[in-house]
């Protein structure tokens, strides 16, 4: 906290309420209730992705009057504003999921224009559900103001017969209940029973590797981000962010200052630590983009590598998030990492002190096994690991966490949307030893790079979920577990090789060796793409055809704009 008052002669909001010739713009917040001493404070943004879609958002409006609460204390003058979210489990298997990863920008764009056009001087950002998390990060270090990004804590498990269960769950019962496995009655007991309170998805999936990502990055406070939605010891955080988002704002400490190069190692570290989602991938470039530092595919690919895999969380191991922090929170694992040499102990973080400096009293829990010692990992390689070839020049993903078998050869099943492969899967029209091709759904050919858990999760269910690899230029689910592989680039629209197979064409995958290939030569595939036309796209208007005239590759994070390295001023400096 901080009692000196701060200087706003170079702070965004002396263009709205400094001198008599911004009298208007001040009659506005007097309509609103501010006094003339809250006017003189500095403004801060506190930005939430509340809404009603799904449990994941349904807390953030009320946290966020805790966050201004602490702003106030600290002689700042909350703005509280809201911006959209795309819920994942609500838009999942049909067309709802192409609007997904359209969110996440707009989320960003939403807030850079909020805050620009209102001229405010820091912001805290609260995110809920997939999208929402790297959308607001995005926007932070983007914005380049000083900046706390708050997470609105995860759902609480479920439970059905004596165990533990997630939303997962629901999408794998619906591939048992597809072959008779479970009864009518069954599946609505599951359904009713999987999502008990406000939240988001349970196990590390998306929100929670991103969450864990916030931690490790340095733009959460400590612990912050492990405790679940329900918890009333959330507003701790909360006030807390909001008292010192006004002493990073005192300091001038900015996002540009805490995620660094370093930093986004940290984060890609803690990713494959946490066996967590695959997005990771693509939501890392993209911040990195924003701050103007290259950081592709392959440089997380690199860190996820040499990262062994320790946390034993859902969906390839035992434990959600809650089990995670009160078995000691990301800081128990972030700190074995540390001491082992898997993170960089000198970043600054929103605390105003290093990662190192966090770090000096977490002890190490001995009386909980869903953290391993980074010594003494569940296995060697990393959860995540990313893979190059002939059918993926620009790289892919997948998520080896709990797989035991890490090579599959099979021939190619080829479907040009999710919709024509899930149709398959529900009336198992396809063969064990399969490689299922899902094309056309990448940033451009989606629009929008959909996830295909329905499918996944219904293959699953099916006792198919390692009999099959499938891979796509879309994306999977945090929560997709079995030999799935997404983000192959160049994608199928764009004329890359996953759009001139053909059914048969031998594809081996080996997580070992990190290598995607099929047994084509390249002779045949530049044949194949002389004849190659695209395949015609629905999108001629709207959001998504603007979407897809932008969005860059998934090996930079599809990004659509140019970016901090194109930037010749931050909007901190106005």
């Amino acid at each position: 906290m901080t009692d000196s008052k701060i200087d706003k002669s170079r702070l965004p909001s002396r263009y709205t309420t400094v001198g008599p010739a911004r009298a208007p713009h001040r009659s506005y917040l007097y309509a609103m209730g501010l006094s003339s001493e809250e006017i003189e404070q500095p403004l801060v943004g506190v930005a939430s992705c509340w809404n009603e879609a799904a449990p994941c958002n349904i807390s953030l409006m009320r946290q966020a009057q805790v966050v201004k609460k602490g702003v106030a204390a600290a002689h700042g003058t909350p703005r509280e504003f809201c911006t959209i979210t795309v819920t994942d489990g609500i838009a999942m298997g049909h067309q709802g999921m192409k609007s997904s990863l359209v969110s996440r920008d707009v989320i960003a764009d939403s807030v850079e224009l909020t805050m620009r056009g209102h001229c405010y001087d820091a912001l805290v950002g609260l995110a809920g559900c997939d999208k929402s998390l790297p959308g607001m990060m995005m926007a932070m270090v983007r914005l380049n103001v000083p900046s706390i990004f708050i997470y609105g804590g995860s759902i609480l498990p479920g439970s059905y017969r004596g165990r533990q269960i997630t939303v997962q769950d629901v999408f794998e019962a619906v591939g048992q209940h597809s072959v008779g496995s479970i009864s009518d009655d069954d599946l609505l007991e599951i359904e009713q029973a999987a999502c008990p309170s406000a939240g988001s998805c349970g196990a590390q999936f998306t929100a929670n590797t991103m969450a864990t990502v916030a931690e490790a990055i340095g733009l959460a406070l400590p612990y912050s981000c492990g405790a679940p939605a329900p918890y009333e010891m959330r507003d701790r955080f909360n006030y807390a962010s909001g008292e010192k988002v006004m002493e990073l704002l005192a300091k001038n400490i900015r996002p540009r200052d805490i995620v660094t190069r370093k930093a986004l190692e940290n984060a890609a570290a803690v990713v494959s630590a946490t066996g967590g989602s695959t997005n990771g991938a693509l939501h890392l470039p993209a911040i990195a983009h924003e701050c103007g530092i290259e950081f592709d595919l392959f440089d997380v690919a690199e860190i996820f590598k040499r990262t062994p895999y320790m946390a034993d969380l859902k969906p390839g191991g035992k434990y959600v998030a809650k089990d995670m922090f009160e078995a000691g929170g990301i800081p128990l694992l972030m700190k074995t990492m540390l001491e082992h040499g898997y993170l960089h102990g000198d970043c600054m973080t929103v605390t105003g002190r290093t990662l190192a400096e966090n770090m000096e009293k977490v002890t190490w829990n001995p009386d909980q096994d869903v953290v391993r010692p980074a010594d003494k990992p569940l296995t060697e390689n990393g959860g995540v690991v990313g893979l190059r070839g002939n059918l993926a020049p620009d790289g892919a993903i997948v998520k080896v966490a709990g797989m035991s078998n890490l090579v599959f050869t099979g021939p190619a099943r080829c479907f040009d949307s999710e919709e024509a492969c899930f149709e398959a899967v529900k009336n198992r029209g396809y063969e064990e030893g399969e490689v299922l091709v899902i094309r056309y759904e990448g940033p451009v050919g989606g629009p929008g790079m959909r996830e295909m858990l329905s499918t996944t999760a219904a293959l699953y269910g099916q006792g198919m979920g390692d009999k099959v690899a499938l891979i796509t230029d879309g994306r999977f689910s945090g929560a997709t577990r079995g030999f799935c592989i997404g983000h192959v680039g160049p994608e199928a629209a764009v004329g890359g090789p996953i759009g001139l197979l053909r059914d048969g064409d031998m594809i081996t995958i080996d997580a070992t060796k990190g290598t995607i290939d099929v047994a084509l030569s390249e002779a045949e595939l530049l044949s194949r793409k002389e004849n190659w036309t695209p395949k015609e796209n629905d999108s001629t208007s709207g959001v998504l055809w603007k979407y897809a005239q932008t969005v860059g590759s998934a090996r930079w994070g599809a990004v659509t704009h140019p970016g901090g390295a194109k930037e010749k001023q931050s909007y901190a400096d106005i």
